[in-house]
């Protein structure tokens, strides 16, 4: 039994040091959304139902999703990729995908238009005291 809880715990103890590895070369991109009035749930709906898929699917990491307390019809969501040029890669696959370019055209049919009025995206690195590297 010993022997079985020193492998579990030098396997676990690998994972762990592989995941902060990884962590530690990770690229983020913070982008905000602000929609069109009354535009909000629409984004929602498109990000929950579509877009967090595709972006999971391009290989994009979901970090989180926040709406501001002091700004309406905005949302706030910040990306992770293993690096910068793995950031244009996802993007691009994901811009020339074919079930993307659906939904997109269809969100703007069903929230009878433009649903995003303007997109801001900062890109950062964590420092080395960050406990999201």
């Amino acid at each position: 039994m010993k022997t079985l809880q020193l492998l579990l715990l030098f396997s676990l103890m690998s994972t762990l040091t592989h995941h902060s590895a990884e962590a530690a070369d990770r690229f983020f991109e913070m982008r905000t959304y602000t929609t069109n009035e009354g535009k909000l749930c629409d984004l929602h709906k498109r990000f929950r139902d579509h877009t967090n898929r595709l972006f999971k699917k391009h290989g994009m990491e979901l970090v989180g999703y926040w709406t501001p307390t002091d700004k309406d019809e905005t949302l706030v969501y910040i990306l992770a990729y293993p690096s910068h040029e793995a950031r244009e890669k996802s993007w691009a696959a994901f811009r020339a995908d074919p079930d993307w370019q659906k939904v997109y055209k269809q969100s703007h049919i069903d929230a009878d238009g433009k649903i995003v009025k303007k997109v801001d995206s900062v890109f950062l690195n964590p420092t080395d005291y960050s406990p999201i590297k």
